[in-house]
């Protein structure tokens, strides 16, 4: 517990500063005011505020002690010196011997050789480091605890006003936030460009009040807050009797901490030091996800998780502010959030213009979501919801993986260039939509779509695809907080059939695991989930999900063509199994007096080498095979299709892979079985050129791509490509990428 003495003297101080804030003036003038104020309370020689003038550098902004003239002239790296440290590691140094310190740097501008004892505080707001208050002395000294929860609360405030704006003035280190452009680099999600006005998955909580002027009367406030929350929460506990048992675990760490004594306990000591009821859950806040980035065990992150989530819950109820701010969605808007599950991002609708994440991953259900849409995402965009206001402008690169915050004026020119070219672009495809995907040398390649979602049909006729190679099935259970009915599923497929009217699509069975997983589904600890417990092998491990699935296809066949194909087929006998299944299925629905289908393929996805070698049987009996590039590059080369350190060393044009991809078609042209490429592959022009050269009859990717492939296909001599892609890799290079660049240039169509 605080000392009482001390508590005092911190509601002292803060009262202080809060004079100081109400007297006005510039920024400068403020904290000039403000370090004098503390190295008086403090009893120290010296007090400084240092502040980030970008992402990786501070700037001496005020300071009582040091030399006047090195304010704005003296400068460190994010990790250089003490001060440096304290801001990458987001921890307190508190040390009697500075000089002798590692890392200690020598500053003769400022003088500071002279100060033995150091106390560094970081200046944060909700885990987004923005400067480090320090206190010096020439005595040898370590700062008691006191002292140093003192200065934290002080570092609190700071934090907060330097989030109001109560400290901007001239300098990069000393202006607006949220006013300057700032790029966010990320990992493309998909691909596209767009310009829009951000909306907040999340509205920011402002707190406008960090001092309390009657801790009495927040102490009052907090509890009154907590006890809401903890009827919340125990709502939400007595309404998940049916939930998965991993739900209700979550809610029950919920009510843990709702009702933690220490993290109560916590808060009332940061009120009872001057602080109000908003600013004491954010203090504790930010501390907690200060440890979520510093903690490699998954399991502590998750706890931490929990808790911040349950912060942000008490900081709504405190102030008021909820999602539902009065603000509208604007005309243009870009979904801004640290992540989104599949039905909150289905419930914004075509509308969006681009989404940016933090967090997320390339094949998780918002891309696949976005991808259907054909809006661009960007993901990993790092400490964007903390920079981001409601209505900024924004502009994402999905190609690049870039988003461009309240972006310059030069910025906005050349983006909107980029966009103008690509809508001109999009009318020269309208033009060629009911024409066949046929090169000059005669050669037709059948171009079909990818989807996952009843929005996506429409798209199978404006973009001129042939069918639908691929339609995701996991989508309608992912967007669910429980398992989907059978009826439901059955009326879904017949009304995904009506709109394709007639034409062909290959449903994919459910294709979960991974980093696809249902919520109502217990998902398994495993150290490399995308090689675990996932797609075929959950529908063989849990035949009654894969059954029901295989019955609702058949009766929405009602008669009709149906097509079926199992996903990541390792083995043939994966295959035999499922498609025995398929058969028990047929043979329920015959004895039912349901009508069967007219026809039936049943074939199976090529996405890990093994199938490549399986025996002659097995591609004599397969009704058809699709490769699916994106998993089959990632086993082929080692190289997690999630991890931007590797996924991009690896070419799908590299030799190597090509030479898979001709032993695929050499066995599939022995056994007459028809085959296809699926993947993002599929729908890059160059890469599409390639592998219709190679052989490939049938590419299927997202609608939006269907244009630029046909149109790049119309204009080349596949069998021209052919002799320069085999002649590339006779000459022993490691791509024929390079040779396939300069053979497009010369004939004017690079991409």
């Amino acid at each position: 517990m605080v000392d009482r003495l001390v508590e005092s003297e911190s509601r002292k101080l803060l009262g202080r500063l809060s004079a100081v804030m109400a007297e006005g003036g510039a920024g400068q003038a403020r904290l000039d005011r403000i370090v004098g104020l503390i190295a008086s309370s403090m009893k120290t020689e010296v007090c400084s505020i240092y502040l980030f003038r970008d992402a990786e550098t501070l700037e001496l902004c005020a300071t009582e002690g040091l030399k006047a003239e090195s304010v704005h002239q003296t400068r460190m790296r994010l990790g250089e010196g003490l001060v440096g440290r304290t801001a990458r590691t987001r921890q307190v140094v508190n040390t009697a011997n500075a000089p002798g310190e590692p890392g200690f740097r020598y500053m003769p501008e400022t003088g500071e050789e002279r100060y033995s004892s150091f106390c560094g505080v970081p200046i944060q707001r909700l885990g987004e480091p923005l400067g480090v208050l320090v206190v010096q002395s020439k005595n040898a000294r370590e700062f008691t605890t006191d002292e140093v929860y003192a200065l934290e609360v002080v570092a609190m405030v700071l934090a907060e006003m330097t989030e109001l704006g109560a400290f901007v003035d001239t300098g990069a280190a000393l202006s607006a936030r949220h006013q300057q452009a700032v790029m966010f680099k990320g990992t493309s999600g998909q691909e596209g460009a767009a310009e829009g006005h951000v909306w907040l998955h999340e509205p920011r909580v402002v707190v406008t009040n960090p001092i309390a002027d009657d801790p009495a009367i927040e102490l009052e406030r907090l509890r009154h807050a907590v006890d809401k929350l903890r009827v919340t929460v125990d709502e939400l506990l007595s309404g998940a009797t049916s939930a998965h048992p991993d739900q209700v675990q979550v809610l029950e760490t919920y009510r843990m901490f709702a009702n933690s004594r220490s993290w109560m306990r916590r808060m009332e000591e940061d009120i009872e030091s001057g602080l109000s009821a908003e600013a004491a859950v954010e203090k504790e806040q930010s501390l907690a996800r200060s440890r979520m980035n510093r903690s490699g065990d998954h399991y502590m992150r998750e706890r931490l998780s929990d808790l911040d989530d349950l912060s942000n819950r008490l900081l709504r109820i405190l102030t008021g502010q909820g999602r539902d701010t009065g603000a509208e969605l604007p005309d243009d808007p870009v979904l801004v959030a640290r992540n989104i599950g599949p039905g909150e991002l289905l419930e914004y609708g075509k509308k969006l213009r681009g989404i940016v994440l933090e967090e997320g991953s390339v094949g998780s259900h918002a891309a696949i979501v976005a991808r259907a849409w054909a809006i661009p995402l960007i993901i990993h965009a790092k400490n964007i919801t903390s920079e981001a206001l409601n209505g900024d402008v924004i502009l994402v690169d999905g190609d690049q993986g870039v988003a461009h915050l309240r972006p310059e004026e030069t910025v906005k020119t050349a983006f909107r260039d980029k966009i103008a070219m690509q809508a001109r672009a999009l009318e020269r495809y309208a033009s060629i939509r009911d024409m066949k995907a046929t090169a000059l040398c005669g050669t037709t390649i059948s171009l079909h779509m990818n989807a996952g979602l009843m929005a996506d049909l429409p798209s199978l006729e404006g973009s001129g695809a042939e069918g639908v190679g691929l339609f995701r099935t996991e989508l309608q259970f992912l967007i669910r907080n429980k398992m989907p009915k059978r009826a439901e599923l059955s009326a879904l497929y017949a009304r995904v059939m009506d709109a394709a009217d007639g034409k062909r699509v290959a449903f994919r069975t459910l294709d979960i695991g991974s980093d696809k997983v249902l919520s109502y589904m217990k998902p398994n600890d495993e150290p490399n989930p995308a090689m675990g417990w996932r797609a075929v092998r959950v529908g063989l491990d849990k035949p009654g999900v894969l059954r029901m699935q295989l019955q609702a296809l058949i009766r929405a066949s009602n008669g009709r063509p149906l097509s079926v194909m199992f996903p990541f087929i390792a083995l043939p006998a994966e295959f035999y199994a499922a498609r025995e299944e398929f058969e028990k299925a047929m043979e329920r629905e015959r004895i039912l007096g349901h009508p069967l289908p007219e026809t039936v393929e049943v074939g199976a996805m090529l996405e890990t080498p093994s199938l490549a070698w399986a025996p002659d049987q097995f591609f004599r009996e397969v009704d058809f095979l699709s490769v699916g590039g994106n998993d089959l590059k990632q086993f082929f080369f080692a190289a997690d299709r999630e991890n931007e350190r590797v996924r991009r060393r690896y070419d799908t044009l590299d030799v190597s892979f090509l030479g898979l991809l001709d032993h695929i078609l050499a066995r599939t042209t022995a056994a007459g079985t028809p085959i296809s490429f699926c993947g993002e592959d599929a729908g890059r022009p160059m890469e599409a050129l390639c592998l219709a050269a190679l052989g490939f009859p049938m590419l299927s990717m997202r609608p939006a791509s269907v244009g630029p492939v046909k149109h790049l296909i119309r204009h080349c001599n596949l069998k021209a490509l052919r002799g320069v892609i085999h002649e590339a890799r006779d000459s022993g290079v490691a791509s024929v990428r390079p040779a396939v660049t300069k053979w497009l240039t010369s004939q004017g169509w690079l991409m």
